[in-house]
């Protein structure tokens, strides 16, 4: 005997999905940041003081949209109530903006682009992640 698949089971995989390629993505934008960090303000000397930068100092404050957008997707998953296909899409959605690129758009997406550009495997997992999407 066969079960009916949801209309919710695509758009929560795609979903699951996403958020796994964000976290590998938002890891590689962390690591390439701190690398472009240290370059300019010498050795970030431990986790700790790398985590207070990355949670507190202006040069890491365009990554922290994907980290709420992490938890966002977390706090959906993990619900006890229902959630609906419009809820899903409108996560999906969402995450389609989070990806956008532009050498002259806002500073989020500025500096994404020029994380793009200066790291290939950033770039990869970009365009894995918005392939997600499509």
């Amino acid at each position: 005997m066969s079960s009916v698949p949801s209309p919710l089971d695509l758009p929560f995989q795609r979903l699951r999905q996403f958020r796994t390629a964000l976290l590998h993505l938002h890891k590689a934008l962390l690591e390439s940041e701190r690398v472009t960090y240290e370059k300019q303000h010498g050795r970030i000397q431990s986790k700790g003081e790398f985590f207070r930068l990355v949670v507190g100092d202006e040069w890491f404050s365009w990554l922290r949209p994907y980290s709420k957008f992490i938890v966002k997707i977390d706090e959906t998953l993990d619900s006890k109530e229902p959630v609906t296909l419009d809820e899903v899409n409108r996560l999906l959605e969402e995450a389609s903006f989070l990806l956008r690129v532009d050498e002259t758009g806002s500073d989020r997406e500025k500096r994404y682009y020029q994380a793009i550009q200066r790291d290939p495997n950033i770039a990869l997992m970009h365009a894995q992640a918005a392939q997600l999407l499509n």
